[in-house]
C-alpha cells in the first residue's frame, strides 16, 4: 500500500510522533493505522524507559481547586529543564493530572510508594476472603492477584484510568509526554484536600 503524505499527517496529528517515525510505522504495517499507533506507543515507552534515570528537578507546582472549592489538589511534577516546564503542553498535563487527582482520590503516586506493611495487610485480607469463600489455595492466589490489580488502580495514580479517557492510564499519558518532550517527566508528589475530611 502506498503511504501518502496525508496518511502521515493524520497519524502525526493523532500521536504527535515525528515524521520519519510515523512514516516508518505506516510502512511497517502496510498502512494499518491502529497497528502503526501501537508501534509508535511501544517505541515511546522504550524511549521513556531510556530517559527514566535522567534527573528531573525542574518543573512546576500545580494548584487546582475543583468547582465549588470543596476539593483542592497541590501537585509537584518535574521535568529536566525549565524550557519544558514553561511549555503549554506541560502545563496542560499538570492541570489534567491535578484535575484527575481531585476526581479520583488516589493515595499514592505509584505501587512503589505503598508501604510494605499496607501491601502485606491488603494481600492477607484478600487471601482470607478468598479462602473463606471456599476457594482452593491455587485459585485463591489467582483471585488475590486480580484483586490486587484492581486495588492498585484504586489507590495508585499511575495505575488509574485517566478521568477524561478511561481507555488510557495515567502511566501511558506520562509516557507519551516523555516521548513528545524528549525529557524525563516525574510526578514527584501530591496532596489532596477535601472540605470537612477527617472531621467525623
Amino acid at each position: 500500500m502506498k503511504i501518502t503524505t496525508q496518511m502521515v499527517k493524520d497519524l502525526r496529528a493523532a500521536t504527535s510522533a515525528g515524521i520519519m517515525d510515523t512514516k516508518k510505522a505506516l510502512e511497517a504495517t502496510n498502512g494499518d493505522v491502529d497497528a502503526a499507533i501501537e508501534i509508535l506507543r511501544k517505541k515511546g515507552a522504550e524511549r521513556a524507559a531510556e530517559r527514566s534515570d535522567r534527573t528531573a528537578k525542574e518543573g512546576l507546582i500545580e494548584i487546582y481547586a475543583h468547582p465549588g472549592n470543596r476539593v483542592g489538589v497541590m501537585l509537584e511534577i518535574n521535568s529536566e529543564t525549565d524550557f519544558v516546564a514553561r511549555n503549554d503542553n506541560f502545563r496542560t498535563l499538570a492541570h489534567d493530572l491535578a484535575l484527575h487527582i481531585a476526581a479520583m482520590s488516589p493515595r499514592y503516586v505509584s505501587i512503589d510508594d505503598i508501604p510494605q506493611a499496607a501491601l502485606d495487610q491488603q494481600i492477607g485480607e484478600f487471601r482470607e476472603k478468598a479462602l473463606a469463600e471456599g476457594k482452593p489455595e491455587e485459585i485463591a492466589e489467582k483471585i488475590v492477584t486480580g484483586r490486587m490489580k484492581k486495588f492498585y488502580q484504586e489507590v495508585c495514580l499511575m495505575e488509574q484510568p485517566f478521568v477524561k479517557d478511561d481507555e488510557t492510564s495515567i502511566k501511558e499519558i506520562v509516557t507519551e509526554a516523555i516521548r513528545t518532550t524528549g525529557e524525563n517527566i516525574i510526578i514527584r508528589r501530591f496532596a489532596r484536600f477535601e472540605l470537612g475530611e477527617e472531621l467525623d
